[in-house]
């Protein structure tokens, strides 16, 4: 049977960007279908109408919500290079923290940078990118995956590439070489992937939005 595959999307979002580098992974062609979410399109609200929300993977006509999610189900179906372990404990292991990632550090941070952002935020986000610099050390790996990328280090894109824009565009700074030699390395490693940078959206781009969400005024 002939694979279709679709993927709504909007540009510019570290989500959106998982499963486009999971599918980068595999090689999967894939027909992408911008979104505007101020004028959400009949087909969107079609594949997703409980979160009305991107990114969305249709496969075959079935969709599939949620980037993590997402990102399973490409490694699931399609083989080759492996997304998740396939030790049934070290698979656990990469979910707990692709969770954690999404449950605690991001929203941590956008705290931090958000309007009532202050020092107790500010330690509360650090805290949550320590847990993480902590596990690279432990590891003693490039990436959370090993020699190769895998779940962990798709849901730690936002970490990777949007933290540093977001911190340059709010001029704050909570990562830095001296505090986060390992989250540092990692992450200049991680976007420098190929298959990871052609998915990235242009960094002039987000800069001008998130200076207008965070930027001082």
């Amino acid at each position: 049977m002939a694979n279709e595959v679709k993927l709504y999307a909007v540009a510019g979002s570290p989500f959106v960007c998982r499963a486009k580098i999971a599918l980068n992974m595999k090689g999967i062609k894939y027909e992408n279908f911008e979104e505007d979410m101020s004028n959400r399109s009949a087909e969107l609200l079609k594949y997703n109408p409980v979160y009305k929300k991107v990114p969305v993977l249709v496969h075959n006509g079935n969709s599939i919500s949620e980037s993590l999610l997402i990102v399973e189900y490409i490694d699931e179906v399609w083989k080759g290079v492996p997304i998740l372990p396939r030790d049934p404990y070290e698979k656990a292991v990469a979910r707990f923290w692709a969770k954690f990632i999404d449950d605690k550090c991001i929203p941590a941070i956008f705290k931090a940078f958000g309007p009532d952002g202050n020092e107790q935020t500010d330690a509360e986000a650090i805290e949550q990118l320590q847990i993480l610099e902590n596990e690279l050390k432990v590891k003693g790996t490039k990436f959370f995956g090993g020699e190769n990328i895998n779940l962990v280090d798709i849901a730690a894109d936002f970490i990777a590439y949007w933290l540093g824009i977001i911190q340059e565009a709010a001029e704050k700074t909570l990562v830095t070489n001296d505090k986060f030699p390992k989250i540092t390395v990692w992450a200049d490693d991680f976007v420098n992937l190929e298959l990871v940078n052609q998915v990235l959206p242009p960094r002039e781009h987000l800069l001008a939005f998130f200076k207008k969400r965070f930027g001082k005024a």
